[in-house]
């Protein structure tokens, strides 16, 4: 296995850091950290290539916060603009390529062109061309990933693949910084802040580098999977992983070898709601859509709350109430999801009716702030050219199915 050094110099060059600096402050421009290093742009590349070079820097405090995600409880960590997101980004300029050499085809999550629909598209796309090969799932997901991560296993996969000295050293000190916060001054559950206190355990979640470091830490399981397991049909987004098969006792097999895996290399739990189910049957749950034979659906959480918020813009409508910004914003918003997948039906009942509302909010109150973005206005015409866009194919009456998929079903 290939591993690489003489990384380090080029992290502390000053045209790295500019650039890393030009890189972090996409859509932050009004922030006043920002607008700090713009101002004294020579100064503060200066204080980080020293901090750098003198290794005297240390990782800042994190702004932690807790969202409530689907009903769960997750703690974001954020990291000061300066001079700590600057040197992220410094350091992914350089190793970016070689994470992503090292990735699998279906690594997916936080990655460019490999996000939600990219998932989506192995998936259906795997169901509609192999029948036979995909009758079958299997749906994992990992217990408390970020949290329950290992350092000590991380570093030793880092050392597999960098031999850069320095560079450890500054992976090592971001890694552990986790330590910094005091996790039990949180407003939160106690066994939430003892899962975050345990010692070598847990990566932030909200680190920039922090997304690339949780896709390294679940690469060679993906290998493993492909190239030991001879999975033909597997795609991770972060750590829900979805595997298909035309054999559920082979699944069943391929469980208990995860199970193993996950616990004796990378001290992992597989979280004890996986599922092994038909295909044909319930269609593929992942990634926010339910993927059936020849057609995709929103996922049933989604589509209900999708259609309560289309009802409320027309109670707005109908009753000459004025909509709110989050209103509209939800709107577009919902509408970027159904144009990805079989939604016509969907569409007509739910969401046209409402275009002449959502058209004029947008001409009143929302095209004037945003000035020098190009805001489509939502049409019908604009809506069914998206779909073909993105290759979405529908009937108006009825979903389309391919008859030779739905066989002896």
């Amino acid at each position: 296995m290939k591993r690489y050094g003489n990384l380090y110099e080029k992290i502390c060059t000053k045209e790295n850091l500019i650039k890393a600096h030009q890189m972090a402050r996409k859509d932050k421009g009004l922030y006043t950290a920002v607008k700090d290093v713009d101002e004294n742009l020579e100064e503060r590349i200066n204080q980080i290539q020293n901090m750098l070079t003198n290794k005297t820097y240390k990782v800042g405090n994190y702004n932690i916060g807790i969202i409530e995600d689907k009903g769960k409880k997750r703690i974001l960590h954020k990291l000061p603009y300066f001079p700590d997101r600057i040197i992220q980004w410094a350091i992914l300029l350089q190793v970016e390529e070689i994470f992503l050499s090292t990735f699998t085809n279906f690594t997916c999550a936080s990655l460019k062109y490999r996000g939600i629909h990219y998932a989506s598209n192995l998936v259906i796309n795997w169901m509609n061309n192999d029948y036979e090969g995909t009758k079958h799932c299997l749906k994992i997901d990992m217990k408390k990933f970020y949290p329950s991560a290992n350092r000590v296993i991380m570093k030793q996969l880092l050392r597999k693949k960098f031999k850069d000295p320095d560079l450890l050293w500054l992976l090592d000190k971001i890694i552990d910084s986790m330590d910094n916060n005091d996790i039990q001054k949180l407003n939160m559950p106690q066994d939430f802040k003892d899962l975050y206190s345990r010692p070598d355990k847990g990566i932030p979640i909200g680190s920039y580098l922090s997304q690339f470091l949780g896709n390294f830490y679940l690469t060679y399981f993906d290998h493993w999977l492909k190239e030991d397991k001879k999975c033909k049909y597997v795609v991770r987004y972060m750590d829900d992983v979805v595997i298909l098969d035309n054999s559920k006792e082979r699944l069943h097999e391929l469980i208990r070898d995860i199970q193993k895996y996950l616990e004796e290399n990378l001290d992992l739990e597989v979280k004890g709601n996986w599922q092994i189910f038909p295909t044909g049957v319930r269609g593929v749950d992942f990634v926010g859509y339910r993927h059936f034979y020849g057609y995709k659906l929103l996922r049933k959480s989604t589509y209900k709350r999708c259609k309560k918020k289309m009802q409320q813009i027309q109670y707005f409508s109908d009753n000459h109430i004025e909509m709110e910004y989050s209103d509209w914003c939800s709107y577009m918003s919902y509408l970027g999801w159904l144009t990805w997948c079989n939604s016509y039906n969907f569409f007509m009942k739910h969401c046209k009716d409402n275009m002449p509302v959502i058209n004029q909010y947008y001409k009143d109150k929302v095209k004037s702030k945003k000035k020098g973005k190009n805001h489509n206005v939502v049409s019908m015409s604009l809506y069914l050219k998206n779909c073909k866009k993105h290759q979405v194919y529908y009937k108006k009456k009825e979903w389309h199915r391919n008859s030779i998929h739905r066989k002896g079903e």
